[in-house]
C-alpha cells in the first residue's frame, strides 16, 4: 500500500535488471493486490489476456468525504446512523447487473491527452464521460459501523471508488474507500512474483498451421487454407520454441510472431 503502480514498477525494474516491462490495470496508491506485470516483447500481450472477472475487497467509511473517495485526501467526517444489516445488504445487491459509472476525477482517465488526476490536482474543472460496467456479484463481509466491508466481482474498467461512493449515496450519505485490495483479475491473482507462462492466459483460441513451420519463423506470408482453423478470428499458434498470434480475415496476417516460448 502507498506505493503508485510505477513506481512499483521502476522497483522491479531494478531488482531484476530489465529495462523494459509494463503493467496492466493500474492499482491506486492507496490500494494493494493483484498486479500483471510482464517485460520485453511480452508487454504487448496485455490485450490478449483473459483478465475478467475482477475481483476486489474493499472497506468504505460512511460519513467520511473525500474527492479522491479513498483516505488520500479526506477532507471531513460526519458521524452517521448505524444501520440495519439488511439494509446494506439491500443495497449493495441492486448494483448487480450491467449499468453506467462515472470514473473518479482522480483517475488515471486521459482528457485531450492528459489524465484526470493531472487536471484534479490543479483544480481544473473537469467532466468525464459515464461508462459502461457489470458487477457480477457482490457480498457483505463485515459492517462494524460506520465501516462496511463487501467483495465485488466486476467488469474490466470498474471503479471500486466509484462503487463505494454509490453504495454511500444509496445508504443516504457520503463516503470513501479506506481499503482496497485486488483479489484477482480473472485466472491472474496475488502469488508473490511468481512467473507465469502466459499460453495458459491468453483469451483467444489456439489454431495450428499444417504446412512448413519455417515459414513462420521466417514472418512469410500464409495461406488460409493451411490452418486446422480458417473461420474469421484471432488465434495463436505454437511452433519449435516460439508462438505467433495471427488474424484470419480475407488474408491471414501477423498480429505478433516470434513470441519465445515460456517452458
Amino acid at each position: 500500500m502507498f506505493i503508485s503502480s510505477n513506481k512499483f514498477l521502476n522497483q522491479l525494474k531494478k531488482k531484476y535488471n530489465i529495462k523494459k516491462m509494463g503493467f496492466s490495470g493500474t492499482l491506486d496508491p492507496f490500494a494493494c493486490g493483484c498486479l500483471i506485470i510482464a517485460s520485453g516483447q511480452y508487454t504487448k500481450l496485455f490485450r490478449f489476456l483473459d483478465k475478467t472477472p475482477k475481483t476486489y475487497i474493499a472497506t468504505l467509511m460512511l460519513g467520511a468525504y473525500s474527492p479522491t473517495l479513498d483516505i488520500e485526501k479526506i477532507e471531513k467526517i460526519e458521524q452517521t446512523q448505524k444501520l440495519q444489516k439488511e439494509k446494506i445488504i439491500e443495497a449493495l445487491n441492486s448494483f448487480l447487473g450491467k449499468q453506467k459509472q462515472l470514473p473518479p476525477k482522480y483517475s488515471a482517465k486521459r482528457i485531450d491527452g492528459k489524465r484526470a488526476y493531472e487536471l484534479a490536482n490543479k483544480n481544473i474543472d473537469i467532466k468525464l464521460n459515464e461508462i459502461e460496467i457489470e458487477i457480477f456479484d457482490i457480498e457483505l463481509i463485515n459492517y462494524s459501523h460506520p465501516f462496511i466491508t463487501f467483495k465485488a466481482s466486476v467488469s474490466e474498467g470498474t471503479f471500486i471508488r466509484s462503487l463505494g461512493e454509490d453504495i454511500a449515496k444509496k445508504l443516504g450519505t457520503f463516503g470513501c474507500l479506506t481499503y482496497l485490495e485486488r483479489v484477482n483479475e480473472g485466472k491472474f491473482k496475488y502469488e508473490c512474483e511468481k512467473p507465469l507462462n502466459p499460453l495458459n492466459y491468453l483469451k483467444i483460441p489456439q489454431n495450428f498451421y499444417k504446412n512448413d513451420k519455417t515459414n513462420l519463423l521466417l514472418g512469410k506470408k500464409l495461406d488460409i487454407k493451411d490452418f486446422e482453423i480458417t473461420k474469421q478470428g484471432i488465434y495463436y499458434i505454437t511452433y519449435e520454441n516460439y508462438f505467433a498470434i495471427i488474424e484470419i480475415k480475407d488474408e491471414v496476417k501477423y498480429i505478433m510472431n516470434r513470441i519465445r516460448l515460456c517452458w
